[in-house]
């Protein structure tokens, strides 16, 4: 088995040279804001026709919250996109989308074992549009891959959280310490922008 490497970093995840890459999509799988809207326009057509596929076959009704799906990744510089739908942050109903949310990394993180890749991309899911709270989602989102590694996560050099400006970044710099996944060591990355380090927890 490889030792999985759960790392953060500040920046935009569709420039990420990784195997696979997460989107944050929309249940239509049709593109939509955010996340999901950049990865489709900078990946370009192909990955819309894969969707559109997807829809016309097994999700005729849209991809339900927690789980995940593969395509191309179009001109993206990964292989291939996966696909996973959110929950909205709602507090009434809190425990239920937690576990939605918990899934969506789970199910993305099997789906892209069963791939083949080797290192994989993540937004935070469900903190934009959708409302989670950052250090909610920071929480979930760690919790999870980290409890995860003793099942297909471990066929994974690195998971990437790449998080979108300096408070998400924060958010999840916060959990990723208090789950210890910086006792080995960190390190700093080229930019020396404020935020623009990774830091890289080993199992």
């Amino acid at each position: 088995m490889t030792v999985t490497r759960i790392t953060l970093v500040e920046g935009d995840i569709t420039e990420q040279q990784v195997d696979a890459v997460v989107n944050a999509a929309n249940s239509s799988l049709l593109g939509g804001g955010g996340v999901d809207g950049a990865i489709h326009r900078k990946g370009g057509p192909q990955i819309l026709e894969d969707c559109r596929r997807l829809r016309a076959s097994h999700y005729g009704k849209g991809l339900p919250a927690g789980r995940a799906v593969a395509t191309t990744a179009g001109r993206l510089p990964a292989r291939w996109v996966v696909h996973t739908v959110g929950p909205v942050h709602l507090v009434e109903e809190y425990d239920k989308r937690a576990e939605q949310l918990a899934s969506c990394y789970r199910e993305s993180l099997r789906v892209a074992a069963e791939l083949g890749a080797r290192t994989v991309a993540f937004p935070a899911v469900s903190a934009g549009v959708y409302g989670w709270p950052l250090e909610d989602a920071a929480r979930i989102a760690l919790g999870t891959v980290a409890a995860a590694r003793s099942g297909p996560v471990r066929e994974l050099e690195e998971v990437r959280f790449v998080l979108f400006g300096a408070a998400a970044y924060r958010a999840f710099e916060r959990e990723w310490r208090a789950l210890g996944l910086d006792e080995e060591r960190s390190q700093g990355q080229e930019s020396e922008e404020p935020g623009g380090q990774e830091q890289e927890g080993r199992s």
